[in-house]
């Protein structure tokens, strides 16, 4: 229970620093602000079974899309660092690697480039993205992000 428990605390905490830091570069122009209503927007498509859409402009705004796509990070955060921590115990033993928590936050971004981007009708790695080569490398950073925020977490529970 506690390695879940730390788990939960890493994925939020990962999920914060991310959302955070994203904030804070965004706002000098660095990186692509996330878009919270879009993570919404997809969610909403997924609860309908609408796993990808061909184009952004397909998806349609719906009732509390931000509430819908903060509780999705999360619990993609989330979702993402308990099996982390589960599987170092189960294939390494002992606690978590804050140090590998960081690398792992990063190879995360594999679950954006190839499954979220197409899933809001950007392709794989954002390529119709009107950022351009600044969504993946955007989402790259934040992954980042997270891995230091999930980092962190582990290293403080």
């Amino acid at each position: 229970m506690d390695l879940i428990v730390t788990g939960v605390v890493a994925g939020v905490l990962g999920t914060l620093v991310m959302d955070s830091l994203n904030n804070l570069f965004a706002r000098t122009g660095m990186i692509s602000k996330i878009d919270v209503g879009m993570i919404g927007r997809m969610a909403a498509g997924w609860a309908h079974g609408r796993f990808r859409y061909g184009h952004p402009s397909e998806m349609e705004q719906v009732a509390n899309e931000f509430l819908y796509g903060y509780v999705t990070h999360y619990t993609i955060g989330v979702g993402l660092a308990v099996p982390y921590v589960l599987g170092w115990m189960l294939l390494v033993g002992g606690l978590a690697s804050p140090v590998w928590a960081l690398a792992y936050g990063v190879a995360t971004t594999g679950a954006s480039w190839f499954f979220v981007f197409p899933s809001m009708g950007f392709g794989v790695f954002g390529r119709r993205s009107p950022e351009g080569l600044r969504a993946p490398l955007s989402s790259l950073a934040n992954h980042l992000f997270y891995g230091v925020g999930l980092a962190v977490g582990i290293a403080l529970v």
